[in-house]
């Protein structure tokens, strides 16, 4: 299995992302992570979907489609080494007088941020590559996690070229 990061510009309109999903389910993807949002263009919204593919249901076939429904605008496949991909996780951990000093060093060694403190717990928050949560987490875990809530990955490619660009022109010409 090999994983797939793709950026998918769409028009900022009700049931594309319904339809986009449901192209996936149809063909026997399931997606790993999915986040949606507008970009910098409130006419145009972002969909990072995040595919493990297995070597006998090709990608490529799944993006031709993709290409092909009313409301998308662009696809783009960011690579690993060519694109910034961030996760956001919340995570309540148990915490007493005794261990509460343990988590902050652990949130502090991680770069993470101390959103909510109670007697017997403490919210963290963290960002960075699902490497990195996963062994924060990893690190939380003796002490008791209470909650845990993750966003999906959003990835943007490196260096001055957006794919916004030549979208937005096209999305004019056809308005």
């Amino acid at each position: 299995m090999s994983k797939h990061t793709l950026s998918v510009l769409v028009e900022n309109k009700p049931g594309v992302l319904a339809r986009i999903t449901a192209l996936f389910s149809r063909r026997g993807f399931n997606i790993d992570s999915l986040a949606v949002g507008v970009t910098e263009h409130p006419e145009i919204s972002r969909i990072t979907i995040v595919v493990n593919v297995i070597e006998d249901l090709p990608l490529e076939q799944v993006t031709k489609q993709l290409n092909k429904l009313v409301n998308v605008l662009k696809i783009v496949e960011l690579e690993q080494g060519s694109a910034v991909q961030r996760e956001l996780v919340l995570v309540k951990v148990r915490a007493d007088n005794e261990t509460r000093s343990q988590i902050v060093e652990i949130v502090q060694l991680f770069r993470a941020k101390t959103v909510d403190v109670s007697p017997e717990a403490v919210t963290i928050e963290a960002t960075g590559s699902s490497d990195k949560l996963e062994a924060m987490l990893k690190m939380l875990e003796p002490f008791g996690i209470k909650e845990l809530v993750q966003s999906g990955t959003i990835a943007i490619g490196r260096g001055a070229r957006s794919i916004t660009d030549r979208s937005l022109r096209a999305l004019d010409r056809s308005a």
